[in-house]
Order: C-alpha cells, then sequence, then structure tokens
C-alpha cells in the first residue's frame, strides 16, 4: 500500500513586508509547531521512504524539522519548485512520477494548492489545512502512477491546535 502525507508549512513570518514571499521565515509559532508535529509524526510511527519539499523557505525549514524528529536525513529531502509555483496539475504530476520504490511519501507545500490536491486525491473536501497541518491519504492502488480522483482514502488530518 502506498501512503501519502501532504504537509502544509508551519505558520510563517509577516514581520518583513518588504521580503519576497519565497524567503519568509518561520514565526515563533511555527518554529514551536514545526518539531511538535513532526514529533507527534514519530509516535504515529510515520517513517517516510521519500521526502519533498517546495523549496521555499517556510516549506523546506518545516521539512526540516519533521525529518529531524523523523530520522529522515535533512540532505535527502527534495527541493521541487512545483510545489511552490505550480497547482493540482503539476501536483498530480509529481506524485506520479514517485518512484515505486516508495511506499511511504511526505510532501510540504502551500495553501490553497495543498488543501485543493488533498480533496482531489482522497475524495474527502477538506475546508483548509491549516499552517502545520497533516493529512494521511491511503492510496488504493499498487503504483503512485495510478493517483487520480478519488484514489485515495483520508485516514487523518492531525494539526497543532487539537493538542494545545
Amino acid at each position: 500500500m502506498k501512503t501519502l502525507y501532504l504537509v502544509r508549512h508551519a505558520k510563517s513570518s509577516w514581520d518583513n513586508v518588504n521580503m519576497a514571499d519565497f524567503d519568509r521565515p518561520l514565526n515563533g509559532r511555527g518554529k514551536k509547531n514545526a518539531p511538535f508535529m513532526g514529533e507527534l509524526m514519530q509516535e504515529k510511527n510515520v517513517r517516510p521512504d521519500l521526502v519533498v519539499s517546495s523549496p521555499a523557505n517556510r516549506a523546506i525549514t518545516t521539512a526540516e524539522a519533521f525529518s529531524e524528529a523523523l530520522g529522515y536525513p535533512p540532505e535527502k529531502i527534495e527541493k521541487r519548485m512545483e510545489i511552490y509555483e505550480g497547482g493540482i496539475n503539476e501536483m498530480l504530476r509529481l506524485v506520479r512520477g514517485i518512484p515505486e520504490t516508495c511506499d511511504t511519501v511526505m510532501l510540504f507545500g502551500h495553501n490553497p494548492t495543498l488543501t485543493v490536491f488533498a480533496g482531489f486525491v482522497s475524495g474527502h473536501r477538506l475546508e483548509n489545512i491549516v499552517t502545520c497541518g497533516v493529512v494521511r491519504i491511503d492510496m488504493s492502488g499498487d503504483s503512485w502512477q495510478e493517483t487520480m480522483m478519488d484514489s485515495g482514502t483520508l485516514a487523518w488530518y492531525e494539526y497543532p491546535k487539537k493538542y494545545q
């Protein structure tokens, strides 16, 4: 079985309004929530074979915090610009291109694309994946290439405020 985790980056800082969106760092809450949620995933026995992230500062920083908690080497995180720039079609192409040797994959990205993609793949319409929220989708097929509308089942949705 293939398992896809969709993770929205942790809360980012808007302190510098002149900073490019791509470069925005995590704020205090984000710096607290990312390691917390990574530890929660570790407690849930999440063991990614592959971690893929938007290269935007806030997303890659979140992916690194999760990777540290999960024992995944941060230097092996794949950075994919299409997660930052693209929409649902780019996400679909990305997932369909995941190596079949990977059964458990975590993607770190942004809204609204992440929420729309989660609904597309699972058939479960989420209103909004909040910052540092994690959606687990159990895929019905044995191949990432079979990913399409309603090809997975929403197993759970975790987010920091459930625990604070």
